[in-house]
């Protein structure tokens, strides 16, 4: 035994691991597991047969025997340990499956504790998603035992690195599979799964898998996230190989606390996940109506309210597919002007869900609805208001404020109150939710801007400026701000500081530790500063003493050369300070060697150039006299002496010429730079003024067209109104003229009866006679008046029955309504004896005369009582009729 044992030690690991023999596969799985811990690296050669042949570790792994299993999965731990990430990629997909169906399961603590502990090492050397890949499916395992060790399996990796290492959307997805199980032990480990996703994740979990839970189950579940919501946001407890090198790389150079700052921040990134992350996306372009685009082109505001919803049911959800909305956001940013404020609420409904839906997909869109979002800003409806300041945010959301400050500056100077106090709410809640940090130039603008609101009219305003400098200072810091602060009074600067005590931004200020590291270049070159004008005024002895030769030794001229270039202006003193906008290269190899050795070792090499220059600049020992030999007249030669010298230490002649030409190209750059912005600063401002005038005209226009159109509805009327007036009085005139028509005819009808030419001789003839008239006449008078008075009969009875047929006509009874009965007896006779006077007073004079027989009968006549009465209601009646139309009666 003892020889076989010798035997099989000597034998390579990858004979031992396959031996029969439990215990030579154990002693090997041992033994590997030491030699992996003695590597001093991953290139170690004792790695090579294990990456050279992967599947030696499935049947470790999956060995029979239960001790030799636990040894095999501890070495595999030892090998991912030292062996770095190619044995992490050569071997997880050999061994995965195996430590989950034979290792978690295992009866000994030791087996679990292993496996698990190799699950972390394949997630800590390169990621979680493919060994997440490769568990999921064995939650279809027949076994309960294996699922269930698989979902704690699962709840460790999530609790170790967190939901933005380790994908929580596929776990999520198999989870109301798992709370379907027929086991209890399953369940509850997919309770535990459930309560980890939800210490990251919160309520945004909840919409993947929420409603396939049962009622029950997501009861219980809710009192386990009770105590979950009182704990602090997790943190990440285990790095990644790659995070753990920056933090490596971090702690190198000093900066463990920014480290540990990044780390902090990044918890609370991972804090925020929302559902927008967890969802999957949604074709809502190829949802849409086809109708949409007429729906909204229609007249009336119903149809176009109608579409919107329409379109905002569609769109309302987690995560919308990117598509070529081009067409969409035109037809939202048309009804940004839509003259119902119905349609504008939807409208800026439907930009919000949109914009939360793309994201950054959404930011290309910008610029055409973000104009016309905020001339709206003008409604005073507060329904209004915040949902358009709702699209606003969510519009900013997907961009940066960088994108759009241009825009809300240029609406803070609009001449609509309104509109600027909301422009105003939406810039402070831009710098408080913005994450990056303002530029120099967007701070001055920032808050040159706020500071010109201090002489606004309203208070609102006044404190919104106050705000938003207090915010920007919260971001900033208070030492950045001061400059801005100088010249506002106490009173402005405490409501300011208030504003800024209680501001709550998410921008991280980290330019300013940045800025550190560079504060330790100018140190060295103070000190080699320092150690050069001692140097320098060495020099006079050595060139007193030394020939030309020496001159470019020496190390006065790079000094000088280096520091002359801005010291045109002035003497020495000057040149010092401005010496690093000469170029910091330049000041490093000057100040690069540091001692007085290396400047002699380059020396000489330049010296074969250096006489040119030399030669060239003759007077420039004159710069070593000290500052009593300087005349006022002789510092002009000496800066373009210097200037000419400064680039032998590390560029010619030519380089320092194309230098220059950089240089001045460079300010050619600027200044046309700052042309152009103001260009555009103009152009800007005079298209804003063109839109707000185009705006005015369109609101005169509509007026305008209104107040025509009134004017023209109230002429129709009148022409209606005046139509009908001319249409009742033809009528009426109609009437009066067939009521003549009538009189005439009545009145002719009864004419010859009373005026007979025969009878007027007569009756004048009786009336006037003489006394001289003979009796003969007497008798003869007497028969006329007896024919006179049977025609007289003859001719009323003809007159009554007209008239009583005119009485009853249905014409008649419409037009006077009954007025027949209104006229009195009394009126009657009175007209009757007006009118007939003359016809009484002949028939009582024929009395008179002996004619009594006649007077009989023209009284008492019933008929003749009858006709009378109706003429004179007709007369009545005309006469009534004249009256009400204004006509006179005729003569």
């Amino acid at each position: 035994m003892a020889d076989q044992e010798e035997d099989f030690s000597s034998l390579p690991f990858s004979d031992r691991f396959v031996n029969k023999n439990w215990k030579v596969r154990k002693q090997a799985y041992e033994d590997a597991a030491k030699e992996f811990e003695k590597t001093p690296d991953e290139s170690h050669p004792v790695f090579k047969p294990f990456l050279q042949d992967s599947s030696l570790w499935k049947a470790a792994v999956a060995d029979s025997n239960v001790a030799a299993q636990q040894d095999a999965i501890t070495a595999l731990c030892a090998f991912l340990k030292y062996g770095g990430t190619q044995a992490c990629l050569r071997t997880r997909n050999h061994t995965i499956s195996s430590i989950v169906e034979k290792g978690l399961p295992s009866t000994k603590a030791g087996t679990k504790q292993s496996s698990l502990e190799a699950l972390l090492l394949y997630v800590e050397l390169d990621k979680a998603d493919p060994i997440i890949e490769e568990v999921l499916p064995i939650l279809a395992n027949k076994q309960p035992k294996i699922v269930a060790a698989t979902l704690a399996a699962l709840t460790a990796v999530i609790h170790a690195f967190g939901v933005k290492i380790c994908d929580p959307k596929p776990v999520l997805k198999a989870l109301p599979k798992v709370f379907g199980h027929a086991d209890k032990n399953v369940r509850a480990e997919a309770s535990n799964l459930a309560v980890e996703l939800y210490r990251w994740l919160r309520e945004a979990m909840k919409t993947l898998f929420w409603g396939e839970l049962k009622p029950v189950q997501q009861q219980d579940l809710e009192k386990m996230f009770e105590a979950v919501k009182q704990e602090p946001s997790p943190k990440q407890e285990r790095l990644l190989r790659s995070q753990q090198a920056v933090v490596a790389a971090a702690s190198s150079q000093g900066d463990e606390e920014d480290g540990a700052e990044g780390e902090d921040d990044e918890a609370e990134e991972l804090a925020e996940i929302d559902t927008f992350d967890l969802a999957e996306p949604v074709d809502v372009y190829g949802n849409i109506p086809k109708d949409f685009q007429e729906s909204l082109a229609s007249t009336k505001w119903k149809d176009r309210k109608d579409a919107l919803d329409a379109f905002f049911a569609i769109a309302n959800v987690d995560r919308i597919k990117d598509g070529p909305f081009d067409e969409v956001i035109q037809i939202f940013a048309k009804s940004m002007k839509d003259a119902n404020v119905a349609v504008v609420t939807v409208a800026a409904n439907c930009i919000d869900v949109l914009a939360k839906g793309l994201r950054k997909s959404f930011a290309k869109y910008r610029s055409r609805l973000m104009a016309p979002i905020m001339e709206r800003l003008k409604e005073k409806k507060q329904q209004v208001a915040d949902a358009l300041g709702q699209a606003l945010d969510s519009v900013f959301a997907s961009t940066s404020l960088s994108d759009c400050l241009e825009d809300i500056l240029e609406f803070l100077k609009h001449k609509n109150p309104q509109v600027k106090f909301e422009t105003l709410k939406f810039l402070i809640r831009c710098l408080k939710n913005t994450r990056q940090v303002p530029s120099k130039p967007e701070t001055k603008a920032i808050a040159d801007t706020a500071i010109k609101l201090f002489t606004e009219s309203s208070e609102a305003t006044r404190s919104g400026g106050a705000e938003i400098l207090g915010t920007l200072m919260k971001i900033m810091g208070e030492r950045p701000m001061n400059p801005y602060l100088e010249g506002l009074d106490d009173i402005r600067k405490t409501k300011i500081k208030e504003y800024f005590d209680t501001a709550e931004v998410k921008a991280k200020d980290k330019p300013k530790p940045v800025a550190a590291p560079p504060k330790a270049a100018p140190p060295a070159q103070k000190k080699a500063m320092n150690k050069k004008p001692p140097a320098g005024l060495k020099k006079p002895t050595q060139r007193a003493s030394t020939p030309q030769p020496e001159e470019p030794v020496s190390l006065q001229p790079r000094p000088t050369t280096g520091r002359s270039i801005p010291s045109k202006l002035g003497g020495l003193p000057k040149p010092g300070l401005a010496g690093p906008s000469a170029g910091m290269k330049l000041q490093k190899k000057m100040t690069g060697p540091g001692g007085a050795a290396p400047p002699y070792l380059p020396s000489p090499k330049r010296s074969v150039t250096s006489p040119a220059y030399e030669d060239e600049t003759g007077p420039a020992p004159k710069l070593g006299r000290g500052l009593a030999g300087r005349p006022l007249g002789k510092p002009a030669p000496a800066p373009s002496e210097s200037s000419a010298p400064a680039p032998p230490p590390g560029m010619t002649a030519a380089e320092r010429a194309e230098l220059e030409e950089l240089r001045s190209e460079k300010d050619r750059f600027q200044h046309s730079n700052e042309d152009l912005r103001a260009d555009k600063s103009k152009l800007t401002s005079q298209i804003h003024e063109l839109r707000n005038q185009n705006a005015q005209l369109i609101e005169d226009h509509t007026r305008d067209v209104l107040s025509i159109k009134a004017k023209e509805t109230q002429l129709v009327r009148a022409r209606s109104d005046a139509e009908s007036a001319e249409q009742t009085v033809a009528k009426q005139t109609r009437e009066i003229e067939r009521l003549k028509r009538e009189l005439n005819r009545t009145v002719r009808a009864g004419s010859p009866t009373r005026s007979p030419s025969t009878n007027n001789g007569g009756t004048d003839h009786h009336i006037y006679r003489d006394s001289s008239f003979s009796s003969n006449g007497t008798a003869a008078q007497t028969s006329g008046a007896e024919r006179y008075n049977s025609a007289m009969s003859n001719s009323r009875e003809v007159g009554y029955q007209r008239a009583r047929n005119y009485m009853h006509s249905p014409s008649e009874e419409k037009e006077n309504g009954g007025l027949e009965g209104e006229v009195s007896k009394e009126g009657t006779l009175m007209v009757s004896n007006e009118s007939d006077g003359g016809r009484d007073g002949e028939t009582e004079r024929d009395a008179a005369d002996g004619n009594g027989p006649s007077r009989e009968r023209g009284v008492k006549d019933p008929q003749w009582q009858k006709a009378h009465e109706v003429t004179i209601k007709l007369k009545a009646r005309i006469e009534q009729m004249k009256a009400k139309q204004g006509l006179s009666r005729p003569a």
